[in-house]
């Protein structure tokens, strides 16, 4: 399986990744039990059909150190020029309080020790209390890393468009900022885009399948409860839904998708997919790994294969104009996590 060169995307001048990238945040506990060995042997097959790009956090349990294993495997099995082709991206999410360089430089540490790294490729920084002004310490601690090479790109995660606009005024470079954004939470085209676009800042997004919700699994079925969602992603997409405009809408959009994913002949997923790449400022959409359980290689590699068309556009559009403004209910981008 050769992924197309529009699977691509030059995103700084040494980082040439996948646009769809694999995300990690499922070997963190609460999507059942992950065999490690297992889990790499899968890494492999990522990587060889073309998925190159990986993204992880430091409290992803044992992600950081699946790439440190992963890179070492692949050192030992195909050389160390093999090690071109992966890009990983980790995220440092610490308490709020003052922030040191001590403190700071020994966290960057851990994630270089545990990736089996001499310099993050991308390093995404969360700050939880807008309140607690120190996030522009450790981004200024951050940048004197990276100049030291510690660090190849700063971004940031799951920041509002405001607060990404003070750390840009404090002359701090930022290349992406991850991001919530699906069919059901638009959040980011409100003001977040504009900015990004303003700055040359790429948005990397997750939830974009609401957890697997936006899929052909749940389309004509009754309304899942509690225990029926058995994970994590599950039961926060489930909220969401409930947020935008509950089941029954949701039960119209899926069967737009799918009207216009038999069209094209690919699934659900991949519509809702390729619908949010082909918005303005993303980067890439981060898809959730389930490395050793499930994969979705093959499907995942459709959404390269075609283009939606003004009439498909006007299909969902039609559903979307009936939901409920989350921007109003919720605020922007990340002010779920600072309620």
């Amino acid at each position: 399986m050769n992924l197309p060169e529009s699977s691509r995307l030059q995103f700084t001048p040494d980082l040439n990744i996948c646009r769809v990238l694999n995300g990690m945040w499922q070997v963190s506990g609460g999507h059942g039990k992950i065999d490690r060995q297992a889990a790499i042997e899968n890494m492999f097959k990522y990587l060889d059909a073309g998925f190159t790009t990986w993204d992880l956090a430091d409290h992803y349990g044992p992600a950081e150190d699946f790439i440190g294993e992963f890179r070492r495997q692949l050192i030992s099995t195909r050389g160390k020029d093999a090690l071109s082709n992966l890009q990983a991206f980790t995220k440092w999410v610490p308490r709020p309080g003052k922030m040191t360089r001590k403190l700071v430089e020994e966290n960057i540490d851990i994630s270089l020790r545990r990736m089996n790294v001499e310099s993050l490729d991308l390093m995404q920084f969360h700050w939880w209390e807008y309140k607690d002004e120190n996030y522009l310490a450790a981004l200024k601690y951050m940048t004197e890393l990276q100049q030291e090479g510690k660090i190849k790109h700063l971004a940031l995660t799951n920041f509002d468009t405001e607060h990404l606009k003070i750390i840009l005024d404090h002359n701090i470079k930022i290349v992406s900022n991850q991001v919530q954004f699906s069919l059901v939470d638009l959040r980011p085209l409100v003001n977040m885009v504009q900015l990004c676009r303003q700055h040359d800042i790429k948005l990397f997004t997750y939830g974009t399948l609401c957890g697997g919700l936006l899929s052909e699994k749940y389309l004509g079925k009754p309304e899942p409860r509690g225990g029926e969602l058995a994970t994590a992603s599950l039961r926060k997409y489930k909220n969401m839904i409930d947020s935008w405009g509950g089941w029954n809408l949701f039960q119209e959009l899926l069967n737009a998708l799918k009207q216009i994913a038999d069209k094209h002949q690919v699934s659900i997923a991949n519509i809702a997919v390729r619908t949010i790449l082909d918005l303005p400022a993303v980067g890439g959409v981060i898809v959730g790994a389930r490395l050793g359980v499930s994969e979705h290689l093959e499907d995942n590699a459709r959404v390269f294969n075609f283009s939606l068309d003004a009439e498909d556009e006007g299909q969902i559009d039609a559903v979307i104009r009936n939901s409920r403004d989350l921007y109003k209910l919720i605020g922007d981008c990340g002010d779920e996590y600072r309620r």
